[in-house]
Formats: C-alpha cells, structure tokens, sequence
C-alpha cells in the first residue's frame, strides 16, 4: 500500500470518528504530498514522502519550542498534537545510542581522522540513516568524534 493510501485511509477514518484536529493535520500531509506530485514526475516515492513527513513534524517541533518559549501553552499544545499525528507515519527514530554506533562505524569506513573529514562521514551517514535520525544530531554526533577519537 503506498504512503498515499494509508494517508487517504486515516483520513477517512478522522472524519468518520470526527477527529477535527487529526483530519487538519492528515489533510495537510496530503496537500504537501499532492502538491509535490504536480510539481513533480507523478507518483511521490516513499523516501520523498517520509522526507515531506519528517519536514512537517520538524516545522511542528520547532514552532511548538517557539511557542513554549513565549508562553503561549495554547498554540504550544496544538502543534504537538500535530508532530504526534506526523509521527505516526514516519519510521521508528534512532536512540542516540544507535547512532553513535552508527557514527563509528561510518568513521572507520571513511577513514576519517579529524573535524576536516567530517563531509566524508556526513555523506555516508546522511544516505544510510535517512529518514530514521534527525541531522542535526547526526552532525552533533559525528563532530564531538571527530573531535574527542
């Protein structure tokens, strides 16, 4: 069953249990989608699907921070209703844990020995955890052992 289809099956399933904030969150997700498929070559791939996924949940998180820092509980709550419903649909994360392992791995293979090999690492590391670690922790991690071998 492709990414699209399970988004159209939990859209109807929202809208027969009347889950009003769900089906905005799912609707949203399919426009993201749909809109990529006409600007694109037709049918969305699953990576480029979980990639527009993993950017909404990002964009909720991080507008969900921003909203707590200003205390605005309200709008706060909202947004991490939304990451919950995106991250239903988007592949288990990686512990930190998992990723250092990762991390050392992708080291020894590159060959890499200080912080000016890190682009090598990143490069292994970005195609092999796509999707399945966020970036940014992906580059925090790879930097410290870089730094600290």
């Amino acid at each position: 069953m492709s990414f699209t289809s399970i988004i159209n099956e939990a859209i109807k399933k929202a809208m027969l249990a009347r889950e009003k904030d769900r089906l905005d969150t799912l609707r949203d997700i399919k426009s993201k989608l749909l809109l990529e498929s006409t600007s694109g070559n037709g049918e969305v791939s699953e990576d480029i699907a979980l990639k527009i996924c993993m950017k909404l949940y990002k964009q909720r998180i991080e507008t969900y921070d921003l909203y707590s820092a200003q205390n605005r509980e309200d709008l706060a709550a909202v947004e991490l209703s939304q990451a919950n419903i995106i991250q239903e649909f988007l592949p288990k994360m990686l512990s930190e844990e998992d990723i250092k392992i990762e991390v050392k791995a992708a080291i020894s293979q590159s060959g890499a020995s200080g912080p000016q090999d890190m682009g090598k690492v990143m490069g292994i590391l970005s195609a092999k955890l796509a999707g399945k670690a966020d970036g940014k922790l992906i580059a925090s991690l790879v930097k410290e052992e870089l730094l600290n071998p």
